[in-house]
């Protein structure tokens, strides 16, 4: 089984990707909705929240964890790799298959967008810097977003001026990649494109983690990973509007959530 990390509904974008390029195997997805977003928590919250949602996916079978949500892989990936890899369980983020498909891309400016714990950890502009050089990189940080997009907001006008506004910056500073560095953008991809112009290339987050999933794979066969399609949905808070907004996320219906205490 590979389970799913995400601070709330956001990461269901990740996991309709998954599924799409992956469909086989069984999923349990686990959203910590009462303690969502990430964003503006200290590392150290971050980490502990973090931490207790791995010990959660472990304990119902999962053999890899995906964090797919950006501030936990920024701020809670390595050190979690320590405590909990093991030669048949593994935890993955999202930071780095992103960073190297921007690195392979051969962008020379790249805007990255994201919560204030992801842009202001530095983590993307490592991993960019790994693979790459000589790229000049801005990030900004867009925390009224996720709140939004979370509330059901996404096709508000609101929204958009909000979004307009965050991308202002960005656009006159005239980059070649925009990086959405959050689960929840993926709602506003379309958005996102339409503000910034044909010339700039917005990045489908999610197809790139999913297709960086379906590599790691085919190169570890030591998971013992079930195979038969089926999906399971935990969240910490209000199971009834995690299932009502999630299906939106995961642009399916979603029939069950159990709520955890």
């Amino acid at each position: 089984m590979i389970g799913v990390f995400d601070s709330g509904f956001g990461g269901l974008t990740i996991l309709s990707a998954l599924l799409r390029e992956l469909p086989e195997y069984d999923y349990i997805y686990l959203g910590d909705s009462a303690r969502a977003p990430y964003g503006g928590h200290s590392k150290e919250m971050v980490l502990q929240y973090t931490r207790e949602g791995v010990q959660n996916l472990f304990k119902r079978g999962a053999k890899i964890v995906i964090l797919a949500c950006n501030t936990a892989s920024a701020l809670a990936l390595k050190e979690l790799q320590k405590e909990f890899n093991s030669k048949d369980r593994n935890i993955l983020g999202v930071v780095a298959p992103i960073a190297e498909s921007v690195a392979a891309g051969g962008h020379e400016r790249v805007a990255i967008i994201g919560t204030k714990g992801t842009t202001s950890s530095g983590a993307y502009d490592l991993e960019i810097k790994k693979n790459t050089e000589g790229c000049l990189i801005k990030n900004k940080a867009c925390p009224l977003l996720v709140p939004l997009i979370e509330e059901g907001w996404s096709h508000k006008m609101e929204t958009r001026r909000v979004l307009k506004s965050y991308l202002r910056e960005i656009k006159n500073w005239h980059p070649d990649v925009l990086v959405p560095a959050c689960t929840h953008y993926p709602i506003l991809q379309k958005e996102m494109q339409r503000i910034m112009g044909r010339k700039v290339e917005v990045l489908d987050t999610g197809t790139i983690v999913a297709k960086s999933l379906k590599d790691y794979l085919a190169r570890h066969d030591e998971y013992e990973l079930t195979r038969g399609g089926k999906r399971e949905f935990l969240c910490t808070d209000c199971p009834e509007h995690f299932k009502k907004w999630g299906s939106k996320f995961l642009e399916e219906k979603i029939d069950a959530v159990e709520q955890l205490i």
